[in-house]
């Protein structure tokens, strides 16, 4: 008998068979999805990544050690499979047997022989699209998860979306270099170059940051923004129409994205990543409760007094006041508000301040109604466009945590109310740039500024003279694509000019000595001729996850980590040996 592989070598995938195929002998390899005993004859689902094809085991055509053979198969044992297609004809009264949810659906192999390639113990959880086991158990067993269809699905997709980019930089005259992991931090460039590397983050993880991630760098050189948003545009416009079939242009006629101020973007949004595809925008009423010297209510007096006091600029306020409107028709029972404001709370947040406003204006089932004055309700109704039935939320206090609060605040509230749609169709997928950030940060308890990205980012040349005298009003050429309410790519046109950068250096304290020592290098390199440069970093992972519309990128990664920064499956990170340490001179302390 022919042996399998070395002479029966695999002819199609388990997903490839169609009628054309009838009467083709034929050698599948794969996994034992299930395994059924008809009486008689032994039906086998064999799988691979591609699919699943039909393999009848009958003693009347099938060799008997064959047929022995299936009848010992279990779940997920790895067989080969010579055989016969055939069509899976109908039922006594006519009726097809025909599976329209299989690709393979119209035909079937009758097996005429068959090897065990290897055995399988019961696995941990089924090999099934949908399941219902924890994900810890899942990451615990990755080996066996990354077997289901869906998970295979989103890393093909994944593996094409890196071949397209390759593609599309490739045509696009970039070449392709990678930099250095053991180096100190650096922005600079080739004349025009890409990479999609592996990097690492310190920051606290979630559903969209894992401890180490991809990113498609892209660095260019004499270029503005406009022309980086070209570049970074083609690339998603074509990675939508190659990998998912969706032309971007029929929402985007202009092949480009729209762009959102910062500042517009944190005021009605609260953030600088605004899913904008449902409403219920922020509203700043800082200027009228200062205006009515805080309406009354004795909460929002100190803030009305600090800013009428001149203690708050205010284009720098410290302390706000917003509201936000939930439309009428969604109610919201006792518990749903005792769970909001918990929700709230768990970020910091004293209370979830709330009003409900009736026909005439009034407001209901609001402490603040016994205390607001009827010319601050009226000035705050107005400007949030409160009608009949809408429900009012209000946040007050340090501008970031406000912030913070009344964005995610937002999201949960559209969320549990069902008004993100789900995307699928070009109309569904909203990307923006968001623009022209602040190039500094106040650090309060340093009394200090910052650099609120990297000390290399250019300011608006408009800006430079207010290094000296004003570095809270100084923008910057920084940029954030946002898609669906993610950031999925970040970056900025970098300095070039030496005296802008020392200026630069001199708003957040660093003194000539401590900047050669950190950037000498960087230095040196812009006095010998360097170009106008910028570039921009693309999560892959995230614009995996979005593509794959699915909710953690954990789902597109193959050996993803927990939040905890722990692989589940090798049980990492774990003590190392002593004798590894020594022989690498590492000394740890516990």
């Amino acid at each position: 008998m022919a042996r399998f592989i070395d002479e029966l070598k695999r002819t199609h995938s388990c997903g490839e068979l169609r009628e054309e195929n009838i009467d083709q002998e034929i050698v599948l390899f794969g996994w034992v999805q299930n395994r059924r005993d008809h009486g008689g004859c032994i039906f086998i689902d064999l799988r691979d990544r591609d699919g699943l094809t039909q393999v009848i085991f009958d003693p009347e055509t099938t060799d008997k050690e064959a047929f022995e053979t299936a009848d010992r198969a279990r779940s997920e044992w790895v067989l080969g499979v010579r055989g016969k297609v055939r069509d899976r004809g109908t039922k006594d009264d006519g009726t097809s047997l025909h599976n329209p949810r299989l690709a393979t659906g119209a035909i079937e192999v009758i097996a005429l022989a068959t090897t065990i390639f290897n055995k399988a113990e019961t696995p941990p959880f089924e090999i099934e699209d949908q399941i219902a086991t924890g994900e810890d158990k899942r990451l615990q067993y990755r080996y066996l998860d990354l077997r289901r269809s869906p998970l295979q699905k989103n890393l093909m997709m994944r593996s094409q979306l890196n071949h397209e980019t390759r593609n599309y930089f490739n045509e696009s005259g970039f070449l392709e270099i990678e930099t250095p992991f053991l180096v100190k931090y650096t922005p600079a460039g080739y004349d025009k170059y890409f990479q999609i590397v592996r990097c690492f983050r310190d920051e606290d993880l979630r559903i969209d940051r894992q401890p180490e991630f991809t990113q498609i760098d892209v660095e260019m050189s004499f270029i503005n923004e406009d022309d980086l948003f070209k570049v970074l545009e083609g690339l998603v416009f074509r990675l939508w129409k190659e990998v998912l079939g969706i032309d971007l242009l029929e929402r985007f006629p202009s092949g480009e994205f729209p762009r959102l101020p910062f500042a517009e973007s944190m005021e009605r949004f609260g953030n600088d990543k605004p899913d904008m595809r449902f409403a219920m925008e922020h509203v700043d009423i800082t200027d009228l409760t200062v205006e009515h010297g805080g309406g009354g209510i004795g909460m929002l007096e100190p803030i009305a007094k600090k800013f009428s006091e001149g203690a708050y600029r205010r284009d720098l306020p410290t302390e706000i006041v917003k509201a936000m409107v939930v439309p009428s028709g969604h109610g919201f029972s006792r518990k749903d508000l005792d769970a909001l404001e918990k929700y709230v709370r768990q970020m910091g947040a004293k209370g979830l301040a709330r009003a409900k406003v009736d026909g005439e204006g009034n407001w209901l089932q609001s402490p603040l109604a016994k205390m607001v004055t009827p010319e601050f309700r009226k000035a705050v109704n107005e400007a949030v466009d409160a009608k009949d039935g809408d429900l009012i939320f209000f946040q007050f206090g340090p501008t970031s945590k406000v912030q913070t609060v009344m964005a995610n605040l937002r999201l949960h509230v559209a969320r549990k109310l069902g008004l993100i749609p789900e995307t699928g169709s070009a109309g569904e997928w909203n990307f923006l740039w968001v623009v022209d950030p602040p190039l500094f940060e106040r650090n309060e308890d340093k009394k200090r500024w910052e650099a609120a990205h990297h000390v290399f980012t250019r300011p608006h040349d408009e800006c430079i003279e207010l290094l000296a005298s004003d570095p809270g009003n100084v923008l910057s050429y920084r940029y954030d694509l946002v898609l669906n309410g993610f950031e999925i790519a970040g970056g900025s046109i970098r300095l070039h000019d030496p005296e802008v950068q020392k200026k630069v250096f001199e708003v957040i304290g660093l003194s000539d000595e401590d900047a050669r020592e950190k950037f000498g290098f960087l230095l040196d390199a812009l006095t010998y001729g360097a170009p106008p440069h910028g570039g921009i970093a693309v999560g892959m992972d995230r614009v995996a996850m979005l593509a794959a519309e699915t909710e953690s990128i954990r789902d597109v990664i193959a050996f993803p980590k927990t939040q905890r920064a722990n692989d589940l499956m090798t049980s990492a990170p774990s003590r190392v040996d002593p004798e590894q340490l020594l022989d690498l001179k590492i000394k740890t302390l516990e």
